[in-house]
């Protein structure tokens, strides 16, 4: 992988942490059930933010894919973790978009009223929880193997994976939101959930960095050839 496409990898990498840390912000914005506007808003996002990890994961795989020995097993995994995270996603945002077009009066809350929040409870909690922990177990080891990141990166991912792992269960302790362990509580599904954004915006600025250092390297071997004349 070229420059270029390293930088469109941890560019993707940063929009997914500035998205998401937007659409936290919006589920917390409004006390009670939320305007269908806001509720619009945050799928509109989301749309965007699950683009760039698409671009993100991709950029990613390619990388570690075109060094020496890549660890295809664990690649193929990660990757096939990862389409199926962003798969389900889409249909939550789905799922909620539709309980604001059904209601938009703002007279339901799309994560607690109706069907449809209740079919996306586990999809917001074990399911989440449990494809994460295997894109980050499986993705992490080829991050180590790979050589191209600090150790610290893979063992990051490690931490949020095994995190991720403890609420797994969490589907048998009720589904009240305002509970920390629950199977739709603000430690499963806010807290726990946002952790894997942290380890994408390491990944990202770490390839920002390598990129800027091999155009500085670059710039100084073309500066050092003799010119002829």
């Amino acid at each position: 992988m070229g420059m270029g496409g390293a930088r469109a990898t941890a560019a993707a990498g940063i929009t997914t942490f500035i998205t998401t840390v937007v659409i936290i912000v919006l589920y917390f914005l409004q006390a009670g059930p939320p305007s269908s506007r806001i509720v619009l808003t945050r799928c509109f996002i989301g749309l965007f933010t699950f683009a760039a990890l698409v671009i993100f994961m991709a950029g990613l795989n390619e990388l570690i894919r075109t060094g020496e020995d890549p660890p295809h097993f664990a690649l193929s995994v990660g990757q096939a973790a990862g389409l199926l995270f962003i798969g389900i996603g889409l249909v939550a945002l789905s799922n909620e978009a539709g309980v604001a077009f059904s209601a938009p009066d703002g007279s339901m809350d799309p994560t607690t009223d109706g069907p449809l929040a209740a079919a996306n409870i586990l999809v917001h909690g074990s399911i989440k929880r449990l494809l994460t922990a295997i894109y980050l177990i499986s993705t992490s080891h080829a991050v180590v193997r790979s050589g191209k990141f600090p150790r610290w990166v893979g063992s990051l991912g490690y931490v949020i994976a095994a995190a991720n792992v403890v609420f797994i269960p969490a589907l048998f302790f009720g589904t009240d939101v305002t509970q920390f362990y629950s199977a739709h509580g603000w430690g499963n599904s806010a807290l726990t959930g946002s952790l894997i954004i942290w380890w994408i915006l390491a990944v990202s600025i770490l390839l920002l960095r390598s990129t800027r250092e091999a155009r500085r390297t670059s710039g100084a071997s073309e500066s050092a050839i003799p010119t002829q004349g």
